[in-house]
């Protein structure tokens, strides 16, 4: 787990000290503060390659990546109802987390050689979003709509998601910014 505390000197130091004692109590060991940038930067880099190290858990394997963001006041409900279904579906999909902001990635791995897998980790991904939306969140929290989410925007934002395609028409009626991604193709 990787946290990063904001704030004054005195106040990172506090809520650092805290959070340690949470952890113990908990089961956590080895809680370690990293002050010095490069340190930091450190810590960081390990998490930007956690993607690659998951893969590598099952070599051969790919991975449909998940990307939700719900209420903080609900993130928990979210992660331990995730990991149930997944769990119950049988599917290797380590959950890596922004809690500060309640987005979070399920990372999803399958055999790309067998169908059925494939095919569950499709379903799962879709039920997450079902899940992200029944709580009050978003079907993406930082990697944005591109191509792969379009399908989701009407139950996201309803109509309003016509209007959006209808502004950004009207201010591109050749459709050369970015065609076919975020608002609705034109018919």
């Amino acid at each position: 787990m990787l946290l990063e505390f904001h704030g004054s000197k005195s106040g990172v130091t506090e809520q650092s000290a805290l959070f340690g004692e949470i952890a113990a109590t908990h089961g956590g060991s080895d809680f370690e503060w990293a002050t010095r940038a490069e340190d930091r930067s450190a810590l960081w880099a390990m998490r930007h390659h956690a993607y690659w190290a998951i893969l590598a858990a099952r070599p051969g394997c790919k991975a449909v990546v998940t990307d939700v963001c719900v209420p903080i006041s609900k993130l928990s409900e979210a992660i331990e109802t995730c990991r149930r279904d997944l769990e119950n579906a049988g599917i290797d999909g380590p959950i890596l987390g922004h809690v500060g902001d309640g987005n979070f990635h399920a990372i999803l791995m399958f055999d790309p050689n067998d169908e059925h897998e494939k095919e569950r980790v499709l379903i799962a991904s879709e039920r997450l979003v079902d899940l992200a939306l029944s709580l009050g969140g978003t079907v993406t929290g930082e990697h944005g709509i591109g191509m792969g989410k379009l399908g989701y925007m009407t139950r996201e934002h309803g109509r309003g998601w016509a209007m959006m395609g209808a502004i950004k028409h009207a201010f591109d009626p050749k459709n050369i910014l970015n065609p076919g991604k975020l608002v609705p193709p034109r018919n």
